[in-house]
């Protein structure tokens, strides 16, 4: 009995394991892709500056909009997706668990048949063909001389 509820209580820390709220990519995923600030957008040149209050105005447009337009994206249409993804990835993991794996190794059962029987043909027919070419053509010199 002990067994048992130690089992379930495994299966229950793993589908209930508290997430990261302030690293939210610990696995740094995303590092090269969407790190989009407003330095990496827009920036002017030495000599051609805007005034300072458009350029403190443009950079907190940009920085509310961009983070409340996630915000809202997230909210309509993050939970959808991430339902579609996690259907995606429970179909492509049964696929990969029960069709893929057991495809691929009984194809490499089958194949290890297969190249014994090739094997043994080419040990029995070719091997001595070969030695037998090889003895009558190691006799053969080659000499090459140069004349100038």
């Amino acid at each position: 009995m002990d067994n048992d509820s130690m089992n379930e209580k495994t299966m229950d820390d793993i589908h209930t394991k508290e997430i990261d709220l302030v690293n939210r990519d610990p696995k740094r995923i995303n590092d090269d892709v969407v790190k989009v600030d407003f330095e990496d957008i827009i920036a002017e040149p030495p000599g051609t500056y805007s005034f300072d209050g458009v350029w403190k105005a443009s950079f907190t447009t940009f920085t509310v909009t961009k983070y409340w337009v996630y915000r809202l994206l997230t909210a309509l249409v993050g939970i959808p997706l991430a339902l579609i993804w996690g259907i995606f990835f429970a179909i492509l993991s049964f696929l990969h668990i029960w069709a893929v794996v057991p495809c691929v190794k009984s194809y490499l059962i089958e194949i290890h048949c297969v190249s014994r029987v090739y094997s043994i043909c080419v040990h029995t027919f070719c091997d001595p063909l070969f030695e037998a070419m090889g003895k009558c053509l190691s006799s053969i010199r080659i000499s090459a001389t140069k004349e100038v």
